[in-house]
C-alpha cells in the first residue's frame, strides 16, 4: 500500500562496484548470487564483523541500496554505523510527522531538519483513496482530568475512602490525576468508559457487535482492570470479546492473529504499548485512548491503527470509510495547543555515561594542583586511569564500530596516551571511545548503576558542587534498604559500613578515596535489594463523565473533513458511472451549463456536500474539474488529446515516454498543471523538464492540449 510517510534518499559517491547482482538487507533481488533476506539490526551488526574465505562477507560497498523502514527510530545510536560502514543509497521511510523525527534522522540523510526528500501526508493519501479518516471525539472523565478529591465526594462515597487501606499512598485529601489508573483503579471510571465505547462506537454485523477495538491502556494492571470490568458489565461476553495483549500475555501472538481475523474474537483488544505500533488489521474500527501519550510520533503511529481500507466491512458495498477515536486523556488538546512538541533527544547509554564520567574525573584530578592531591586521590586517578585504558584495551578493531573510531582507539590502547589527558583527548574520549563494545563487560546493571551515582558525587564533592547532596541522600537510602537484608551473609559481613553510611558523621568531611572505597565494598550488594512492592488501591467512587466533543486533529487541520467528503463523493460516482454528465467528463466531452447546474444537485441532494464543500471545490478549479479529479479521464480520450501532437512527428523513446506519463496522469487525475512538466517525474528525463526533452514550440503545444483538457471540464 502506498505509505502515509517522509522518506529521504542519500546518493552514494562514486566507487567502483561489482557488475553482479547483489542483494541487501533490506533490498534482494531474489535469486541474485549473493541474497540477504531482511535483518534486524543486531542481526547485521554481526554480519558485517563476518569472516568468509578470510574476507568480509560484507564489505562498505557490497550494497547498492537500502531500504530503511521505520526511519523514525531505526537510526538511533549504535544503529547507525550501518548506515554510516554501507557505501550506497539510503532510502528512509516512517510514517513520523514530518517534523517530529528525531535531528540525527535528518542528518543521516543530509537533509535540513524537518524537510524530508517527499512527504505523503494522511490528508493526501485519504484524498487518494489509500487510507481512511478518523473522526476524533473528546470525552471528558473528571478523575482521570482532575483527579479524585475528599471533599468533592458523596457522603456514601467519603465512607468508601475512609474504609480504605491507603498504607503508604494515603493521599492528604486529594488523589492526583496521575495516580488514576496508575496504582488507584476506579470501578465506576471505567465502566463509563467501556458504556461509552459500546454505545457509540462503530459497529459491525448489520449493528449487532461492536467493530474491532484497540483500548490503549496505561500499564498492565490497568488492562487487566479494564478487561475484568468488561467481563463483569457483559457476563455474556466474558472471556473472550475483550482481551488483554501485551507483553506479560501468553501466546500474545495467538491472540493477534485471532483479532486479525473479522468474524473471529477477541473483538476489543486491550493493549500495553504492544499494539501501538506494528500492526496491520484493516477491521479496526474505533481506538481508546484511556492513557496518555506525549510523544506526537507514537501518537500518530497509533492513530495509524485505524486508517487501514477494508472493503464491504459493513456489508456488500459497505465500505470502512472512516474511523473513530475516543480521547479519555486530552492528548487531542495537548497536542493542538503544543503542536511544536518533540520527543526529545535520546540520552547516552549507561555504560557511555559511566565512560565519560571516568574521563571527567580523571581529568579532573590531572587538573589538580600537585600539592592539592592527596595519597587517595593520587590511587584513584590511577584506577580510573587503569579501568579505562582495560576498558578500550578490550575493544577489538574486528568490530565494524570500532573500526570506524580505529584512529582514536589505537591512540588510547597506548599505555603512554593514558599518563596526561588533554582537553582534546578527553573531548575524543567522551565523543567517539565511549559506548564502543569491549571484552571488558559488567553485566550487573543495578551495581552500575551505584557507581554512576557515587562517580557523580565525587565529582559534585571535587568541584564543591551542592549536587553532592543528592548523591548522599541516595547513597543513605539504599544502605537502609541493604540494612534490612542482615540475614544475608553477604550483607552481614558489611553491615558495620552499611550502618556507618547511614550516619551524619560518616558525611562529615568525606573525601572522593573514602567514596570509592565503600563503592567497593557494597556495590556487589545491590542486586539484593528487590524493588518496591506496588501498592494497588480499588475504589468505587461515583465518576462524572461529559458529552463526546469532534475535536480537530492536530496538525490535520481542514483536509481531513474534505478528504471524508471526497471519499463519499468518489463513492457515490463510482455507483452512477454511467450518468451523463459523469461520462462527458472522462470522455473529455465540453460541458455546458446545464452540466454544471446538473452537477451541482447531484452533490447536494445524493453526496450530501455542504455549502462549505461546494465552496472549497469551486474555489479549487469549478465543480466540473473537482468531479473529474475523482474519475478521471477515459484513457482513448487521454490519448486522442495529444493524438493531432502527436501525428507526423518522429519522435524518440524518451519523448513517447514523456508523453505517455502525462496520459496517464490525466487517465487517473482528470487534469494537470503544466507547472508539473518541471517536476519529478518529468525532471526524471532531464533537469529542465518538459523543456530538455522538446523543442520550445512543442512545449507550447503541449501546454495547450493541457489547459484544453482543463477548460472542458468548465461550461
Amino acid at each position: 500500500r502506498p505509505p502515509y510517510a517522509a522518506s529521504s534518499a542519500k546518493p552514494a559517491p562514486s566507487i567502483n562496484r561489482p557488475t553482479q547482482p547483489k542483494g541487501g538487507p533490506f533490498c534482494a533481488p531474489i535469486g541474485g548470487p549473493d541474497w540477504t533476506p531482511i535483518d534486524t539490526y543486531p542481526t547485521m551488526m554481526g554480519l558485517i564483523d563476518e569472516m568468509q574465505n578470510g574476507q568480509r562477507k560484507y564489505g562498505p560497498g557490497h550494497f547498492d541500496l537500502i531500504v530503511i523502514d521505520e526511519a523514525h527510530r531505526s537510526i538511533y545510536r549504535k544503529y547507525r554505523a550501518i548506515f554510516d560502514y554501507f557505501d550506497s543509497l539510503l532510502v528512509g521511510l516512517t510514517a513520523t510527522p514530518r517534523d517530529e523525527i528525531d535531528r540525527d534522522t535528518y542528518s543521516l540523510f543530509e537533509l535540513e531538519r524537518g524537510i524530508p526528500t517527499d512527504a505523503y501526508d494522511l490528508d493526501e493519501a485519504v484524498a487518494d483513496g489509500f487510507l481512511v479518516p478518523p473522526t476524533a471525539v473528546s470525552v471528558p472523565l473528571k478523575f482521570q482530568r482532575e483527579g479524585i478529591k475528599y471533599d468533592e465526594l458523596s457522603d456514601e462515597d467519603k465512607e468508601k475512602w475512609d474504609m480504605l487501606e491507603w498504607e503508604d499512598k494515603l493521599p492528604s485529601g486529594a488523589v492526583e490525576p496521575n495516580a488514576v489508573n496508575k496504582w488507584l483503579f476506579n470501578t465506576d471510571t471505567v465502566d463509563k468508559v467501556l458504556e461509552h465505547l459500546m454505545t457509540h462506537g462503530l459497529k459491525v454485523a448489520e449493528g449487532d457487535r461492536l467493530g474491532k477495538t484497540i483500548i490503549f491502556a496505561k500499564n498492565h494492571d490497568h488492562a487487566m482492570f479494564i478487561a475484568a470490568r468488561f467481563d463483569a458489565n457483559y457476563p455474556h461476553l466474558a472471556g473472550q470479546f475483550a482481551r488483554v495483549i501485551d507483553f506479560k500475555t501468553e501466546y500474545a501472538q495467538s491472540l493477534i492473529d485471532d483479532f486479525s481475523i473479522a468474524d473471529k474474537a477477541p473483538h476489543i483488544a486491550i493493549s500495553v504499548d504492544m499494539l501501538d505500533t506494528g500492526i496491520d488489521v484493516p477491521e479496526v474500527v474505533n481506538l481508546v485512548f484511556f492513557k496518555i501519550v506525549r510523544s506526537k510520533t507514537k501518537f500518530w503511529q497509533m492513530i495509524g491503527r485505524g486508517t487501514r481500507l477494508c472493503p464491504d466491512l459493513f456489508g456488500p458495498g459497505r465500505h470502512k470509510d472512516d474511523f473513530r477515536i475516543f480521547d479519555f486523556c486530552q492528548n487531542f488538546e495537548f497536542f493542538n495547543q503544543n503542536p511544536k512538541v518533540t520527543d526529545g533527544a535520546l540520552g547516552m547509554s549507561l555504560g557511555q555515561r559511566l565512560f565519560a564520567a571516568r574521563v571527567e574525573l580523571a581529568g579532573f584530578l590531572e587538573d589538580l594542583p600537585e600539592g592539592e592531591l592527596s595519597d587517595g586521590l593520587t590511587q584513584l586517578d590511577r584506577d580510573v586511569r587503569a579501568r579505562l585504558f582495560d576498558e578500550v584495551s578490550g575493544m577489538t578493531l574486528d568490530n565494524f564500530l570500532v573500526r570506524a573510531k580505529r584512529k582514536a582507539v589505537e591512540q588510547f590502547q597506548q599505555a603512554d596516551a593514558w599518563r596526561a589527558l588533554s582537553g582534546e583527548d578527553r573531548e575524543t574520549l567522551i565523543s567517539e571511545v565511549a559506548g564502543l563494545p569491549s571484552a571488558l563487560e559488567d553485566n550487573d546493571i543495578t551495581a552500575k548503576q551505584f557507581d554512576y551515582i557515587v562517580l557523580s558525587g565525587q565529582l559534585a564533592l571535587l568541584q564543591n558542587q551542592a549536587t553532592f547532596i543528592r548523591c548522599k541522600e541516595k547513597v543513605m537510602a539504599i544502605a537502609a534498604r541493604l540494612e534490612e537484608l542482615g540475614n544475608v551473609p553477604m550483607v552481614a559481613a558489611e553491615m558495620a559500613l552499611i550502618l556507618k553510611v547511614q550516619t551524619d558523621e560518616y558525611w562529615q568531611d568525606i573525601d572522593a578515596w573514602t567514596l570509592e572505597q565503600m563503592r567497593r565494598r557494597l556495590r556487589g550488594l545491590i542486586k539484593l535489594i528487590e524493588g518496591d512492592e506496588r501498592i494497588i488501591v480499588y475504589t468505587d467512587f461515583m465518576d462524572e463523565i461529559g458529552e463526546g466533543t469532534t475535536i480537530t486533529l492536530p496538525d490535520a487541520g481542514v483536509g481531513t473533513d474534505r478528504a471524508r467528503f471526497q471519499m463519499k463523493v468518489r463513492h457515490f460516482l463510482r455507483q452512477h458511472a454511467d450518468h451523463i454528465t459523469i461520462q462527458k467528463l472522462r470522455r473529455n466531452e465540453q460541458l455546458t451549463p446545464q452540466d454544471l447546474a446538473e452537477l451541482e444537485r447531484i452533490m447536494i441532494e445524493e453526496a450530501g456536500a455542504s455549502d462549505g464543500d461546494l465552496a472549497e471545490a469551486r474555489g479549487e478549479g469549478g465543480l466540473g474539474l473537482f468531479v473529474r479529479s475523482l474519475v478521471g479521464l477515459e484513457r482513448d480520450a487521454a490519448k486522442d488529446a495529444f493524438a493531432e501532437f502527436m501525428a507526423g512527428k518522429n519522435l524518440n523513446s524518451n519523448q513517447i515516454e514523456f508523453i505517455n506519463l502525462i496520459i496517464d496522469h490525466l487517465t487517473e487525475r482528470g487534469a494537470m498543471d503544466p507547472r508539473r512538466l518541471y517536476e519529478s517525474p518529468f525532471t526524471d528525463f532531464d533537469d529542465q523538464g518538459v523543456s530538455g526533452v522538446f523543442a520550445q514550440a512543442d512545449v507550447q503545444q503541449i501546454v495547450k492540449v493541457l489547459h484544453e483538457v482543463r477548460g472542458r471540464a468548465a461550461a
